[in-house]
């Protein structure tokens, strides 16, 4: 299920760049012979709080703080993780864990599910978003942390957690056995046909076991008649460093430069080329990228760009080129320290320049973006066919379409219904026909619906009425202008969190205006293809 928003898209997708979108390098324990004279007066001032500060004093507190404070002044990427952050950031490099499959929030003091994943013990059971987990091993959890529920939920492998979920429309709690289970935590969200001919794969993030999930996913729909593609990276934060080049590698010929890397450290000067033949190069290719496309994300299509592999579609990615190095320090602690910078093929560093505070850096998908940005003379670069690209801000997409929420481009009050999840509780109303996992469904508490359900303008109206009963005032200009978004919003998560993300994302892409007007354009693609396969293209490799 969908776990990358949390009050908006737009600014959990900057979250994770600023934490989770750089490259991790080996940890290691930072020994040191000598305490210069900075450190004694750090310990110093450290003593004198904790024996006269007026208040509780907790170590650990002020000196992660202290630690974050200074990496804050280094750039928007250099990081403080504390010991769960660190093996949150672990968990999410590795893609599993062990536990029952869900990501909690806290909301009003309730610990609310907020995703699972599908097949998960969680998702088995019958959870679903929205449910409050009112009680574990008997425990009541109203006013809890979400630390305290985790530490709780999770444990061995094959163990029994009891608990009681509190839902919408249920008078009673429901008690549940979950069986904790190790989780794996996919990056390919989704990879189906469009048609008959076009395979489609969205990555959502790269983690360490991304590249053998693209490898599954390509075989799959070639034995469904792939003959071009589709590759999603809007939203994708980025990730691990090596799964960005070998997934690369897939669509570039062998010997082809994927990225090179200059920094001040030992072995942080580095070109990084394709190193195995390419299964697909001769299918016409279109990369999806938008505001929230970062890191990873901006090595694959500055890759594929340069070289003129595929044809990038949607807007400005974030402009993310800092190379993060993340270090284990003690006490289960992380640092993630700018080691380096990359560069694509054509030597473009896309890192966008910050201010002091960082503000208007980690708000940039916020705002609009100007398609006649100037350019400045100095960051002209060519691709190999001779096209123009530029360093200095994001990797600019070959055809613009701006589309920054599921593809679509809402207007302030359709973003904000989307940001405060109402589509989502308004899908907690319906279940699916059949579903007999939680059998209890007293006095039809909750709607069925089968997959094929009609989206009426009944419900609509129904959607309406749940928004205002959420304080929302409805802008009437704008709810009539973004019919078909919250149309297709409506139609996702109900999608979602009935019948599976396979078949949401499938239905999502009829609709899809990003994604839609891509598929027009591969004949662009198919040309950009064969000026790759030039004689010169070919000496230059």
């Amino acid at each position: 299920m969908r776990g990358y928003r949390y009050f908006s898209a737009s600014v959990f997708a900057i979250t994770v760049c600023a934490l989770l979108g750089g490259f991790y390098g080996r940890s290691e324990l930072v020994a040191q012979d000598q305490v210069p004279e900075q450190y004694k007066v750090f310990t110093a001032a450290l003593s004198a709080v904790e024996a006269n500060y007026v208040g509780t004093v907790e170590s650990d507190r002020l000196v992660y703080a202290a630690i974050s404070g200074m990496l804050q002044t280094l750039d928007p990427h250099s990081s403080f993780m504390d010991p769960r952050s660190y093996a949150q950031m672990r968990e999410r490099q590795e893609g599993r864990y062990y536990g029952l499959g869900i990501s909690i929030q806290v909301v009003d003091g309730e610990i609310t599910v907020f995703s699972l994943f599908e097949g998960s013990p969680a998702y088995q059971r019958g959870l679903r978003r929205g449910d409050v987990i009112a009680q574990i091993e008997g425990q009541d959890t109203k006013g809890w942390t979400s630390d305290q529920a985790v530490r709780l939920l999770r444990g061995a492998r094959g163990t029994p957690v009891r608990i009681a979920i509190k839902r919408s429309g249920y008078e009673k709690l429901i008690d549940l056995s979950v069986i904790r289970d190790e989780i794996h935590i996919p990056t390919v969200r989704a990879a189906f046909m469009l048609d008959d001919t076009t395979g489609y794969i969205l990555l959502s993030d790269f983690g360490e076991n991304s590249d053998d999930e693209i490898g599954k996913a390509l075989q799959d729909l070639r034995r469904s008649g792939m003959r071009r593609f589709v590759l999603d990276l809007r939203n994708n934060p980025g990730g691990a460093l090596d799964q960005a080049i070998k997934i690369s590698n897939r669509f570039l010929p062998r010997g082809d430069m994927i990225v090179y890397t200059r920094g001040r450290v030992a072995n942080s000067d580095q070109d990084y080329r394709a190193t195995e033949q390419s299964d697909y190069l001769e299918m016409p290719m279109i990369t999806l990228v938008n505001r929230n496309s970062a890191s990873a994300s901006e090595i694959v299509s500055g890759a594929l760009q340069d070289h003129d592999r595929s044809l990038i579609v949607g807007e400005t990615t974030f402009g993310k080129a800092l190379v993060q190095s993340v270090y284990r320090v003690s006490e289960g602690a992380g640092v993630a320290v700018t080691t380096a910078r990359y560069y694509t093929p054509s030597g473009r560093l896309i890192q966008r320049p910050w201010d002091g505070t960082f503000d208007e850096y980690l708000t940039y998908s916020l705002r609009e973006q100007d398609p006649g940005k100037a350019h400045k003379a100095e960051d002209l670069k060519f691709t190999d066919g001779g096209r123009r690209v530029y360093s200095g801000g994001g990797v600019d997409p070959d055809r613009r379409f701006d589309g920054p929420t599921e593809g679509f481009n809402p207007t302030r009050f359709g973003r904000t219904l989307f940001a405060r999840n109402l589509f989502d509780t308004f899908a907690q109303r319906f279940t699916r026909s059949g579903d007999r996992r939680i059998s209890v469904n007293p006095a039809g508490a909750l709607r069925e619906l089968t997959e094929d359900f009609v989206l009426t303008d009944a419900m609509v109206a129904e959607f309406k009425d749940h928004v205002q009963k959420s304080r929302l005032r409805i802008d009437e200009a704008a709810w009539t202008q973004d019919q078909p978004f919250i149309r297709a919003m409506m139609r996702f998560e109900i999608d979602v969190d009935l019948f599976g993300v396979a078949v949401a994302r499938k239905n999502l892409a009829k609709q899809d205006p990003q994604l839609q007007y891509s598929l027009t354009l591969f004949p662009e693609a198919a040309a950009l293809m064969r000026l790759s396969a030039t004689p010169d293209r070919r000496a230059q490799r």
